[in-house]
């Protein structure tokens, strides 16, 4: 089933994307829940015109979006943790939403699901580590930081 979706969703796709979808997911979960509409000829035809008068406004947010980006590539974020005995290991994890709380208080609002820690789901050892930061649909960061001891 062919739907344009009217938010961003996980693993599906972003705001006003074309995607295709299994019916069940369409009908019971995405169009109920307000995500998705179906993509009939008229409502593919508002997209294009919605799309060409937003092309501009497009443009000047991925300009920011760039301009963010060179921002955090000089970023050096250093994040403490309790650690257990040995000194490596952490007493709990360091997630995607430690990671936005960091960049918050150096200015930077990043929600965390536009987080994402590159081959984990959470820091479980002191080092460094990367994360990929999605500032744009077009644009995205891998950002290194680094997890110390407390």
């Amino acid at each position: 089933m062919e739907i344009i979706l009217l938010k961003d969703v996980l693993n599906c796709g972003f705001k006003d994307d074309l995607v295709k979808v299994k019916n069940g997911y369409a009908t019971n979960y995405l169009i109920p829940k307000g995500l998705a509409v179906l993509a009939t000829d008229a409502s593919k035809k508002v997209l294009q015109e919605n799309l060409k008068q937003r092309q501009h406004k497009e443009q000047e947010l991925i300009q920011n979006a760039d301009s963010e980006k060179t921002k955090l590539e000089s970023l050096d974020i250093k994040i403490k943790a309790k650690v257990i005995e040995d000194g490596i290991s952490l007493f709990g994890s360091v997630n995607n939403s430690m990671i936005a709380e960091a960049l918050s208080s150096n200015g930077f609002e990043i929600d965390k699901k536009y987080i994402k820690i590159v081959g984990l789901r959470s820091i479980k050892k002191t080092g460094k580590y990367t994360v990929s930061i999605r500032l744009h649909r077009e644009v995205s960061v891998d950002f290194d930081f680094e997890v110390i001891p407390a």
